[in-house]
């Protein structure tokens, strides 16, 4: 199945042919094969991004029902990456981006290290060619004197070996260039400062004779301190199993070595082909396999991500497999994304336990939640009844299952929140318009929410919450039963006073919003808006000491916008400082008049000591935040004026 889907990858882009003929050709499960691979080049789709992200979903479903598809996608991004040079330049860098994002990450979650290894440094040399010049240039200057050095070190290591009766075989390499490349990036050091460029495996017959190696390699070298790996007793997720360590030569020499079996090396180099390679009589691998189960891990998490770039930068994150393995008080082992935190832990546990975690001790010790989770560490998460997740949580966490926990339930309390305001906006207008309040419960509301596309009425009360829809929309559908009001033209450019400022929230007219008594935003400033309880929005400037407050109930935050073309006034209070002189409140006068600006007060005291300023304050009807900043600045410029601010709060 899979050579066949390899030769016919390409089929349902490039031809005529639909996944039906290729049933009938070849079977179902080749053509279920071939239509995972198939990117959606066929679909309108937003953008660029939307269609990036909407193949790789197609492609993680495809790969949970048949681990073939991304079998065949890697050997076909291997061949891309070896015919890349074909390519222009920006064809290269973003196919090899992909390659090194997405693929590679993907091939070693699989457990298919040859795959990986070949993909990243092909990646790497489009992706920056200089530095993959000047290492490969230092591998070559040097690769003469190494393979000397590692003959040398296998004949010494077969000699202990064979000493100790361990049975053994020994390969000998010089390190990749992307790891050599990575090195350099992670620890800040020059290629001169790499000294562990050489790597011998040892492959033997049984886990025992592994750590007996491990202990004849320290008996005649002496190892790196924290460098020594047991990923025997504590397998990766893809199943990789070794012992690593690192060790220096009495010459100062320093090498790396690897200690596996003879399955362990299989599994380690092909993967999952391995996996089914050597199972007899059975197609696909178990059910139970860790790297499917990772799988379909993944493809939950990722479910209802509805958003692009969410979805990509969650993948991106998801794929990297760099853990930290962690204990549980009872000693179970829990493997994490190196960075992830204790909620992150919480999260992994259970649900209710990352909902509710108020604390956690790591090895016993109180640490906050945005602690950094290391090898080794044993975690207590402290929990309380009725604690809830808040939004600033999602800055604390990094793994999928933990976002996704907490968008679902914020999620679900801003839909509350949207449900409860939406049937307050519906009751409110039914009133308006003398509608009896049953009619609101009838069957004749519940066939307008159908005609709107919602299912039940707490749907229809949630996209009014939301401000998809206005109240006086949905109430004037019930006209059979009362007369609708008449309806209103189509809104045209007027003057308003600032009490009716105007705000658009989500594209809804009609939906209650006013300007928060907190910060008084003025048309053009940055803005927020927040449902209340029972009293629509309240929409603040986006820099109000408030909104710090509200952020921590991120569900009842919506989008709100300024009115395009509306005319309005915004009444700001001004309190300018002053050193006492003749004059003043003509010369500021003067320049009101001069923006046309009306004064709704003023009033001023003088300075309560002899270095004291003077205080004017005044309160101004502006028409936008452009408008502030000019008089501001000019009021500024006048000799004896030490400052002016702006004061948000009116009593």
């Amino acid at each position: 199945v899979c050579i066949t889907t390899g030769l016919l990858h390409d089929t349902l882009e490039d031809t005529p042919a639909t996944v039906e003929d290729l049933e009938t050709l070849f079977g179902r499960e080749v053509a279920r094969c071939v239509d995972g691979v198939t990117k959606l080049g066929r679909i309108d789709l937003r953008s660029a991004e939307d269609r990036q992200a909407e193949s790789y979903r197609k492609m993680l479903l495809a790969m949970v029902k048949d681990i073939r598809v991304i079998l065949v996608k890697l050997a076909d991004r291997v061949h891309n990456m070896r015919t890349l040079r074909h390519l222009d330049r920006n064809r290269q860098r973003r196919i090899a981006l992909e390659t090194r994002e997405i693929y590679a990450p993907i091939a070693l979650r699989l457990g298919m290290g040859k795959v990986r290894s070949e993909l990243e440094d092909l990646a790497f040399a489009y992706l920056e060619p200089e530095a993959y010049q000047q290492v490969t240039h230092y591998i070559e200057t040097r690769r003469e004197a190494s393979e000397e050095f590692l003959e040398e070190l296998q004949r010494d290591l077969a000699g202990y070996l064979a000493e100790n009766e361990v049975p053994a075989r020994l390969e000998g390499r010089i390190k990749r260039p992307y790891s050599i490349f990575l090195k350099l990036e992670r620890q800040h050091i020059e290629l001169d400062q790499v000294y562990d460029l050489l790597a011998l495996r040892i492959i033997t017959d049984s886990k025992k004779n592994c750590y007996a190696a491990l202990g004849i390699i320290h008996q005649y070298w002496r190892p790196v301190p924290d460098r020594i790996k047991d990923f025997i007793a504590m397998p990766r997720p893809n199943l990789y199993q070794s012992l690593h360590t690192s060790v220096i030569t009495d010459q100062g020499q320093r090498f790396e070595v690897q200690i596996r079996t003879e399955d362990m090396h299989r599994m380690a180099e092909e993967g999952i082909c391995a996996h089914w390679k050597y199972k007899e009589g059975r197609v696909g691998p178990d059910q139970d396999d860790r790297r499917v189960a990772w799988l379909r891990q993944l493809v939950e998490w990722q479910r209802d991500l509805k958003d692009p770039s969410d979805f990509l930068s969650t993948l991106k994150i998801d794929l990297y497999p760099e853990e930290v393995y962690v204990f549980t008080p009872q000693g179970k082992l829990v493997v994490l994304p190196r960075g992830a935190t204790p909620l992150d832990f919480a999260y992994a546990i259970h649900t209710e336990v990352g909902h509710t975690c108020v604390g956690a001790k790591v090895d016993g010790r109180i640490v906050p939640l945005k602690y950094r989770l290391n090898n080794g560490d044993q975690i207590e998460i402290i929990t309380q009844k009725g604690r809830q997740p808040s939004a600033d949580w999602l800055s604390l966490v990094i793994t999928s299952r933990a976002r996704h926990k907490i968008k679902g339930y914020l999620n679900a309390r801003r839909r509350e929140r949207a449900e409860e305001i939406g049937a307050k906006l519906l009751e409110k207008e039914a009133r308006r318009l003398k509608i009896p309040a049953a009619l609101l419960h009838s069957d004749a509301m519940l066939e307008i929410a159908h005609h709107y596309g919602c299912s039940h009425l707490a749907d229809l009360h949630a996209q009014l919450g939301y401000g998809r829809y206005s109240a006086r929309q949905i109430v004037s559908k019930l006209e059979p039963v009362a007369p609708a009001p008449p309806p209103e033209p189509p809104p045209a450019p007027t003057h308003q006073h600032q009490s009716e400022a105007p705000l658009v929230v989500r594209g809804a007219d009609d939906v209650m919003s006013y300007r928060a008594r907190c910060c008084n935003p003025i048309s053009g400033e940055p803005i927020v808006g927040y449902i209340t309880r029972g009293k629509g929005v309240a929409v603040h400037s986006r820099d109000c000491p408030n909104v710090r407050n509200l952020m921590y109930e991120a569900e009842r935050r919506i989008d709100v916008a300024w009115a395009p073309h509306a005319e309005a006034t915004f009444q700001t209070r001004l309190t300018i400082y002053v050193d006492d002189r003749p004059n003043i409140v003509h010369d500021i006068t003067n320049i009101l008049k001069d923006e046309k600006v009306n004064i709704h007060s003023m009033d001023s005291r003088g300075g309560k000591g002899p270095d004291a300023p003077a205080v004017v304050n005044l309160t101004v009807e502006l028409t936008d935040v452009d408008q502030l900043h000019r008089i501001m600045q000019q009021i500024k410029r006048l000799s004896y004026v030490r400052d002016v601010t702006r004061t948000t709060r009116q009593g």
